[in-house]
């Protein structure tokens, strides 16, 4: 699984960012007026399309890529693709050169076109964004790689165009691990398994003999770090997703839990339970030095690092119940920083560096939020019956958790499935997965 095989071409001329200001896309609250967008089917010659349809089972690539952007723009929440039915110019016409009149009559202010080509079993997509607004073209490009990564190449543009309309980075191109669970709650079957972020491409990692839980990341996005119960010991095991190679980190005394990469891969910081007490530990991949960060009589376990590397969230019961701290990276300066009310846990830093994610019990009620590195500006997002353990998009803008739920009004029967909703509070959504789903974890950008 391979993820830089796509060869980026510059196709045109790339406008500056502050050429054109008539489109723009509100990103700092809840978009209640999304971006009208049209994205044309991508045009292809009959050659072309009968080339591809033997060897990827598609019919028209082109209109099949164009679905794959509208979905993206669809979900995010900032953009509505507007009807096809509904388009007057033909997709090779509006290529080369869109009548902006006819695109204006349909409400659209941006538009996406492009052309698939394919030749010496190279698969070659353009793209063109315009807007309509200003009756000018915004940014083109082309990439060339083979043909099984057609859907890659639709997430890709639709993170160019995403960056090109909001000014912050994609989320599109990017993957989600997680544990897909079966069976009865008393007797799940759990397996490591690897999707797209629209949930295509669902992949299983492990067998689903032993228990897994906690996948997470690299920021290369090829090894995983997760825990597993051997013999009913848990155990911090690494896996190269691509060659399919695991390893034990370490045989620990006592329990091990909730491992996590540092930012330069170089690291894994966890906790270790011993004698009903748990602490913050780090381990160096390289020569295995294991360093004790916490030394302090309670539960100190779920730590995450700031982007930098320099500071560790963590959440702790030392002040008597359940609360979030931080702390350097070598374990000084430990400060509490959440104090309201309820049970706080599961702390992870956004991407971006100014916001910590976190799980919240209070009257019986779990809630998904987010507070800055100070504690200050608490803002509770979705609430549920039971849900936890968010992970952040690579932009730091949407998180997504899993939520489990009784599945009939006598409380019996059980699912867990994975949801994503935005940094303001809206747009919560159901991720689609082929079984039952916890625990999941995003990757970095892929294309980066």
């Amino acid at each position: 699984m391979k993820y830089k095989n796509i060869l980026i071409i510059l196709f045109f001329f790339i406008f500056p960012n502050k050429s054109f200001g008539l489109i723009e896309v509100d990103i700092t609250r809840g978009n209640l007026n999304p971006l009208p967008i049209a994205i044309s089917p991508l045009s292809s010659d009959s050659s072309t399309k009968n080339e591809l349809s033997k060897s990827l089972n598609v019919q028209d690539v082109g209109l099949e890529i164009s679905k794959v952007i509208e979905n993206n723009f669809r979900q995010s929440g900032l953009f509505n693709p507007l009807d096809k039915d509904s388009f007057l110019q033909k997709p090779d016409i509006a290529h080369l050169k869109p009548r902006f009149e006819d695109w204006s009559l349909i409400k659209a202010q941006a538009l996406i076109t492009g052309k698939v080509t394919y030749s010496e079993d190279k698969l070659r997509v353009e793209f063109r964004l315009w807007d309509i607004l200003a009756a000018k073209e915004m940014m083109a490009l082309a990439f060339t790689t083979v043909p099984k990564n057609w859907r890659r190449v639709g997430h890709i543009i639709s993170d160019k165009v995403y960056e090109r309309l909001t000014g912050e980075k994609g989320y599109f191109d990017t993957r989600i691990i997680f544990v897909s669970e079966k069976g009865p709650k008393t007797q799940r079957i759990k397996k490591l398994a690897i999707m797209d972020q629209d949930g295509f491409n669902t992949k299983y990692l492990t067998l689903g003999n032993e228990l897994v839980l906690t996948p997470r990341f690299n920021p290369t996005n090829q090894m995983v770090t997760y825990l597993s119960y051997f013999r009913n010991l848990p155990r911090v095991y690494l896996l190269d997703i691509e060659t399919g190679i695991q390893e034990v980190v370490g045989d620990f005394p006592g329990m091990t839990f909730a491992p996590r990469f540092s930012p330069n891969g170089k690291k894994i910081i966890m906790s270790f339970a011993m004698d009903g007490n748990s602490d913050i530990y780090t381990m160096d991949l390289e020569n295995r030095i294991v360093e004790r960060i916490t030394n302090h009589p309670s539960i100190d376990t779920s730590p995450s690092y700031s982007p930098d590397g320099k500071f560790i969230t963590f959440n702790s019961d030392r002040s008597g119940y359940q609360q979030i701290y931080i702390m350097k990276s070598d374990g000084s300066n430990v400060k509490r920083i959440s104090f309201g009310k309820g049970l706080y846990g599961t702390p992870v830093w956004s991407p971006r560096g100014d916001l910590i994610a976190f799980t919240k019990l209070h009257r019986g009620k779990f809630y998904i939020g987010v507070m800055r590195t100070d504690g200050k500006g608490e803002r509770l997002l979705t609430e549920n019956y039971y849900q936890e353990a968010p992970s952040w998009s690579p932009n730091g803008r949407v998180l997504i958790f899993y939520r489990e739920t009784k599945t009939d009004s006598k409380g019996e029967g059980f699912s867990a499935k994975l949801w994503s909703i935005d940094l303001t509070g809206y747009n919560e959504r159901l991720v689609e997965t082929e079984t039952d789903a916890s625990d999941p974890s995003w990757s970095s950008l892929l294309s980066n």
